[in-house]
């Protein structure tokens, strides 16, 4: 399905609410599994988040889980602590060419059995579950947080908890405060010292219901259509100003773009600054990657340049993300280079109309280039993707006024 999408109407006004968020999703549907006496609220209604559920409540000996990576990294250190069960965890042709190594190499210090049904290093998986008395492992700090989310999500159910030791810099620490930070809220007790993470065991826990805030990531978007509009205030749900998700940076990140964030209960309102005196903008992206796609967009939009760095996870994404900003916005006429780790956006003061933009199946291709639709009328290709995190994501733009229209 590929959209065409443009827009009259540059006064953006509205009230959006987004889905729960799929990183907090996906980490409570792993402890709802491990303690069943937990429930969930506000969950994501996501394709990551439907893959991830299937697979836990499910009896398969095969575990499809498609494109979604955070469940691929969380269910391999599920299945590899679950006692008897025997699974082979497999996924679409891209998630075939995503490495699972590490955590694979750290469970087996564990004592856990993983082989590689074709290539070593990617999936598919054969895990033997089996009984964890092992309980310290290390492994380097500079890769997905992903992997080590996985280990911290299983480990109060190891029979001696666990022991992590990061070797290197960290990436990511906001996602893996957020694990801990659930763990916390159920009681689960943890320590994060230096590079050393402790998880100690728990049997069970207290009967709790935990809501999800809803996903910052999907927030970006917003964020961006309003620093892109005339004029704009977009209220969004549900939100806290305290947040665990990592891309809650987007509000002071926005801030040097002219959007201005206020909470009230719930929610958040973005609202676009008038006479906002726009500058070339500076970013470590080294913990909140996921919004880069985000930025840079926004940053073309505003005819502004950019040097984003701690970008060097995009490249095991949904598709090898820096190579597919260079030529997504290449085609609009953007100037820009990309290095193993970085992104610089030159000036420009012109884009082209009616361009087509490929998604390479990730969603946060298709949804970070559509505030464009602001400027020019641009073309989204295999748009469905977006169900990935945000199924009612097009629904939402015409909510704002968007033309959209199947080509």
């Amino acid at each position: 399905m590929n959209l065409l999408l443009q827009t009259n109407h540059k006064n953006l006004q509205g009230q959006i609410a987004v889905t729960g968020s799929k990183s907090e999703t996906n980490r409570l549907l792993l402890l709802k599994a491990l303690f069943p006496n937990i429930t969930l609220a506000n969950t994501s209604n996501s394709d990551d988040s439907e893959v991830m559920q299937k697979a836990l409540v499910g009896n398969d000996e095969i575990v499809d889980i498609h494109h979604a990576g955070t469940a691929m990294r969380f269910l391999t250190a599920y299945f590899a602590v679950n006692e008897g069960r025997e699974v082979v965890m497999t996924g679409s042709s891209r998630m075939q060419e995503r490495p699972i190594k590490i955590l694979v190499e750290a469970l087996a210090q564990l004592g856990v059995e993983i082989s590689y049904e074709k290539e070593e290093g990617y999936p598919p998986i054969r895990i033997k579950g089996k009984k964890v008395t092992a309980s310290k492992v290390s492994l380097a700090a500079n890769v997905s947080s992903q992997y080590i989310s996985a280990l911290l999500l299983v480990a109060s159910k190891l029979e001696n908890g666990l022991e992590l030791t990061l070797e290197g810099e960290i990436t990511s620490i906001p996602y893996i405060k957020m694990t801990l930070a659930l763990l916390n809220d159920l009681d689960i007790q943890t320590s994060f010292e230096g590079n050393v993470i402790k998880v100690y065991t728990k049997e069970a826990v207290a009967s709790k219901e935990m809501v999800v805030e809803s996903d910052w990531s999907s927030a970006s978007y917003f964020f961006s259509l309003v620093a892109l509009a005339d004029a704009a205030s977009i209220t969004l749900s549900s939100y806290k100003e305290n947040s665990l998700q990592g891309d809650s940076a987007l509000v002071s990140i926005y801030e040097k773009m002219g959007v201005k964030t206020t909470f009230e209960g719930n929610k958040m309102t973005l609202v676009k600054q008038p006479d906002f005196k726009l500058e070339t903008v500076n970013f470590d992206l080294n913990n909140t990657p996921d919004i880069a796609q985000t930025i840079v967009v926004t940053c073309l939009g505003l005819g502004i340049g950019c040097h984003l760095t701690g970008l060097h996870t995009l490249k095991i994404k949904e598709t090898d993300r820096l190579e597919a900003l260079r030529i997504e916005l290449t085609k609009l006429g953007a100037n820009i280079s990309v290095t193993n780790d970085s992104l610089t956006l030159g000036l420009s003061d012109t884009m082209n109309h009616n361009v087509k933009i490929a998604t390479y199946n990730d969603h946060r291709m298709a949804m970070a280039f559509a505030p464009l639709a602001l400027k020019v009328p641009i073309i989204i290709e295999n748009a469905e993707v977006v169900s990935k995190s945000y199924p009612d994501f097009w629904n939402d733009l015409k909510e704002l006024n968007f033309e959209i229209s199947e080509l």
